[in-house]
């Protein structure tokens, strides 16, 4: 199954899920708050339905939601009829498709251990950037939990996990970032035991 089908696939269904750590999830949001201004143009990579895309979306000057699956979108904009949002827009489109240093800020949130070339995203999104643009993200590092890969590979044999999900250790993805060509100013988990590492990084 394609990507994008799976994704599109279950859209309706994702769109229902309860957020499954929002202590975590909250203090997420916050610290973007914290990193956004007004006049900054943000791209958000992998938005889904757009839930984050419309708790953020005031912070910035314009704020764009991206996703691969045209259904995830299409639930984005039912929300963004209904939110009064003026400076928020929702499009279908692969990481890699927006304008070239065209973005203050670029955000991924539990997207990059599911690409299919990290290391080709991680170019594109220093490609996005305008020069000393931040990227932001939040990443499962399934590394640290090795187990998790057995019942991944279970579920994906089943069609109930999406193909590829990398199992990246923190410091992986810390080189991975640096090697595209950003400096990492921030690295931290918000809850102890987190496998997900929030990165805030500079591109150089």
């Amino acid at each position: 199954m394609q990507h994008d089908q799976f994704w599109n696939k279950i859209a309706r269904k994702y769109a229902q899920d309860p957020i499954s750590n929002m202590p975590a999830y909250e203090a997420t949001l916050a610290r973007v708050r914290d990193l956004i201004t007004p006049n900054m143009e943000v791209l958000e990579l992998g938005c889904g339905t757009g839930t984050t895309a419309l708790k953020l979306a005031d912070a910035a000057g314009q704020y764009t939601g991206t996703d691969i699956a045209s259904e995830m979108i299409k639930i984005a904009n039912e929300k963004l009829a209904g939110s009064g949002a003026q400076n928020l827009r929702f499009e279908t489109a692969a990481a890699g498709d927006a304008g070239q240093g065209s973005y203050d800020a670029v955000l991924g949130f539990n997207l990059f251990h599911l690409v299919q070339d990290p290391e080709a995203a991680l170019a594109q999104v220093h490609g996005q950037l305008r020069e000393g643009g931040l990227f932001i993200s939040k990443t499962p590092c399934l590394g640290t939990r090795p187990w998790f890969i057995p019942m991944i590979k279970v579920m994906q044999w089943i069609g109930k996990a999406p193909r590829p999900v990398h199992s990246f250790r923190p410091g992986r993805l810390k080189a991975m970032i640096e090697a595209a060509g950003f400096e990492v100013e921030e690295m931290m988990y918000f809850q102890k035991q987190s496998i997900s590492r929030f990165i805030v990084a500079r591109k150089r």
